[in-house]
This record gives structure tokens, C-alpha cells and sequence, in this order.
């Protein structure tokens, strides 16, 4: 079974209480993976004399690291830096690390990683201008529970609270309006992506009775926008909203590590009125495993931290277990790298963002690329299985590539030689034409006959 179809809602409008109006269209999901699972099958008596099933496991493994191997060659479309080397921390796999609770109080549980955690988030408050005596946060296990508890912790503040997020906000953000029974309004963007702030003053002047919970994007999934964050609290200002009636979430995925060490980039600190921010650290610090970390407001956790005893911790995160080698992986990492370290990856990978776009461009493939930002986006391939080799993300008529630390010039080279070389035949005679997204990606964009 090569695929299947599913059914979306794409939304096409919306009222000022969140209701939206949506129309249908089919996507095509991935392969499903009930055709190519490995079944686990119950050990035969002389297994253990003969060794058949060690020598069994032992070419599985083999054969899916070879696998691995071919597809990380060809992994252009998701943000994760997959340059990194963790042999150093190969003695710790033997233990079985855990960091269930608060990370500033010990459990009785012994094996834990919680000086490494600590040190870990110690740094980032530091990045986002916050007091060791005036923060609290976390390593989460992944950049969607950083917004799940960001957001929880707007709403405990604000219990009546209206959640305002763009329309190109990540997913997990509608998904923690759902799974809390948030009242949620979807703020249009402009075609950058960005969060349109005549909108935003729109809808929240249409509900001034209530608190507002916003969620800013430091970096949209798909085009990588950042939404102005100044504009937002100036917005929130002008229309009657002071400091206590708005409490702002970042969703800093990606760029939020990489904007501090981009001259000329907005900042984000918490020496403005924000309530918390999270960020992914299998992203752009390069863990191997998911992972994120997640810094509030001290004042705000004692909305929703609750003492356990059985813990003899407190309990104030998601999850109740929590890796324990991912605060050591992160530990390691910023170490070796530091912030001067860090501040050449980003300028590499925006140099090597806009190469990328200029080539699109250069072959008449429209592209489009933030400021900020490296994500270039671009028509989407008529071809599934090239989506599927280079592993694209696509999103309606367009795709993208997020050129990450471990993406190199010569990768790309590669991947736009066999684009345009298929394109030649998607194209051939003149039975398609190039697909016109100035809808998607703006004019000035777009090379299809009509605006190139």
C-alpha cells in the first residue's frame, strides 16, 4: 500500500469567536507501516544454544542502520541538525536515567540527571534575560509539549482567557485549545506568513471582556516567519490590554535558538511582558532523540504545581517521567559549542538559505525566503517520490527545505540538479505549466507565466 487518502479541513474563514467556516480537500498520507513492520516473534526453545535469534536481530539491526545511513543523505524538508557526535556519552546508556518531578527538587528517585538539567536551563534563561531567582522551567520531551504547557500555564493565569494564534501556527498549539477546552481565535497572516496585527487588533477589540493568551511564533512550520513581537504587545497596549489582562507564549521551535546570534534581529526577552518560552532541542542544537526546553515565569507555576508525596517532589510539568539523558545531551552540547559556536552554525546556514533560494530562482522556480529565517519555500514537486527521497514537508501548492547545520552546499547542489532535471519532464512539451503560488509565497515570488 503506497499511501492513502485522507481528509483535511483547510480554513477559509472564521468569526470573532472562533467558529470557522471549512471546505474539504484530500491529501495523500504517508505509507502505511503495517506493510513493512517487524514482528516480534516469540523466542524457540534452542534459541539460546543455537544463536539464530541474536544472528537474526543482529542483520535487522544492521540492515536498518544501512537504512539510516542513505536516508539522512537525503534529509532536506524537516529541521533537524543531524551533524553531531555523542560517542563521549555512550558509557551513561547503561542506566536508566529519569527526572519524574519538579527539576529543582530531588526525588527519591537516585538516578536522575538534574545537576545537567539545571545547568542546561540556567543557560537559556540567561539567552532570554531572566533571573535564576525569577524563573522556573524544564526539559520537555519534545517542542510540542513546551507549547502544551506554555499554554496551560496562560490559562491557569487566565482561566477565562480567549487563545489567540495565527493561522499558520504549529499544530500542537489548536491541539492544546482542544485538549483544554480553550475558546481559540485564528488571527490571519500575511503572506509572509507573519501574524497580521490589523487582524489581531481586529478580533481583540471585538473581545476586550476577556484576557487575552497569545501565542507568538518565533518561526512558522511551514515559512518560517516570525511574527513581531513588539507589534503584538503594542497591539495588545493600544487596544486596552494592559500587562495583567495578556500573558504571551513563544513557540521558538527552531529559530528561537538561532535569532539571538542574528545581528539586527528582534529580541526575545523576558524584559518585555512575555509569560514563557519554548524551544526544541533535537532541532537546531542537534539531540539525538526529541526533546525541548521550556522557561516560565516563577510567579506563574504556583498556578498550576501541586506537592506529591510519593514523589516527595512537586509536580508542575506534563509528563510525569522525563529522559534523563536528554538534559546530558544538551549539557554536552552547549559546552562544546558555546555561544560563539552557535553564532557560526546560524550564519551558515543563513548564507547557505539564501544560496539555495538563488538557485530556485536562477532555474525560474519560484521561491521565496524570510527575512530571519532558513527555511526557503517553493512550488511544490509533481513527483511524490522525490517528496518522499529528499523527505519534503509540503503544504498545499508549496514545499520547503530548512537548511540546518548539517545541510551542506554540495547537498544542495544536488537536490536542485535532479529538481530542475525533473522538472524538464513534469514540464516536457508543454502539457503542465509551472504552477502559479503567488497566493502562497506573493508576486514578486512566484515565476509561473504570469508574474515571471
Amino acid at each position: 500500500m503506497v499511501g492513502s487518502v485522507g481528509s483535511v479541513a483547510a480554513v477559509v474563514g472564521g468569526d470573532v469567536n472562533g467558529k470557522v467556516e471549512e471546505e474539504k480537500r484530500e491529501i495523500v498520507l504517508g505509507r502505511n507501516v503495517h506493510t513493512t513492520c517487524l514482528e516480534v516473534m516469540e523466542p524457540e526453545a534452542d534459541d539460546e544454544v543455537t544463536g539464530d535469534r541474536e544472528a537474526y536481530m543482529a542483520g535487522v539491526l544492521a540492515r536498518y542502520r544501512k537504512s539510516l545511513v542513505e536516508r539522512t543523505k537525503h534529509h532536506l524538508g524537516y529541521p533537524y541538525n543531524l551533524d553531531f557526535d555523542y560517542g563521549a556519552l555512550a558509557q551513561l546508556q547503561h542506566f536508566s536515567i529519569n527526572n519524574l518531578g519538579d527539576p529543582f527538587i530531588e526525588s527519591n528517585y537516585g538516578v536522575h540527571s538534574r545537576q545537567f538539567e539545571v545547568g542546561v536551563l540556567d543557560w537559556f534563561a540567561r539567552l532570554w534575560e531572566l533571573e535564576k531567582n525569577e524563573y522556573w522551567g524544564y526539559i520537555t520531551n519534545c517542542g510540542t509539549e513546551g507549547n502544551l504547557h506554555g499554554i496551560l500555564v496562560g490559562r491557569e493565569v487566565f482561566p477565562d482567557g480567549i487563545l489567540y494564534a495565527s493561522r499558520d501556527s504549529h499544530y500542537s498549539v489548536f491541539k492544546a485549545a482542544r485538549m483544554y477546552r480553550m475558546e481559540c481565535i485564528k488571527v490571519d497572516t500575511l503572506i509572509s506568513g507573519e501574524i497580521d496585527c490589523s487582524d489581531f487588533r481586529s478580533k481583540l477589540l471585538q473581545n476586550k471582556e476577556k484576557p487575552a493568551i497569545i501565542n507568538v511564533n518565533i518561526g512558522t512550520t511551514v515559512k518560517g516567519a516570525v511574527d513581531d513581537l513588539d507589534l503584538v504587545i503594542k497591539t495588545l497596549e493600544e487596544t486596552g490590554f494592559k500587562h495583567d489582562r495578556f500573558y504571551i507564549h513563544c513557540d521558538g521551535a527552531l529559530f528561537g535558538l538561532m535569532m539571538p546570534f542574528v545581528k539586527q534581529a528582534p529580541k526575545v526577552s523576558f524584559k518585555k511582558p512575555i509569560g514563557s518560552v519554548s524551544v526544541s532541542g533535537h532541532k537546531f542544537v542537534g539531540c539525538p532523540m526529541p526533546c525541548g526546553v521550556q522557561i516560565t515565569r516563577l510567579e506563574h507555576i504556583n498556578a498550576l504545581s501541586r506537592n506529591v508525596e510519593y514523589l516527595a517532589s512537586r509536580d508542575a510539568t506534563i509528563m510525569g517521567s522525563r529522559n534523563g539523558h536528554a538534559p546530558i545531551f544538551l549539557w554536552y552540547t552547549l559546552n562544546r559549542k558555546g555561544y560563539r559556536g552557535f553564532q557560526k552554525e546560524v550564519q551558515k546556514c543563513l548564507r547557505n538559505a539564501h544560496i539555495l533560494k538563488d538557485r530556485l530562482r536562477a532555474a525560474g522556480i519560484g521561491a521565496m525566503l524570510n527575512e530571519l529565517s532558513s527555511t526557503v519555500v517553493f512550488e511544490r514537486p509533481k513527483d511524490d517520490d522525490f517528496v518522499r527521497r529528499w523527505q519534503l514537508a509540503c503544504e498545499g501548492n508549496i514545499a520547503h527545505v530548512v537548511v540546518m547545520p548539517n545541510i551542506t552546499i554540495e547537498k544542495l547542489d544536488d537536490f536542485v540538479d535532479e529538481l530542475i532535471q525533473k522538472r524538464s519532464s513534469w514540464f516536457r512539451d508543454g502539457k503542465m505549466q509551472s504552477p502559479c503560488i503567488s497566493a502562497d509565497i506573493g508576486v514578486d515570488n512566484c515565476a509561473c507565466n504570469l508574474h515571471k
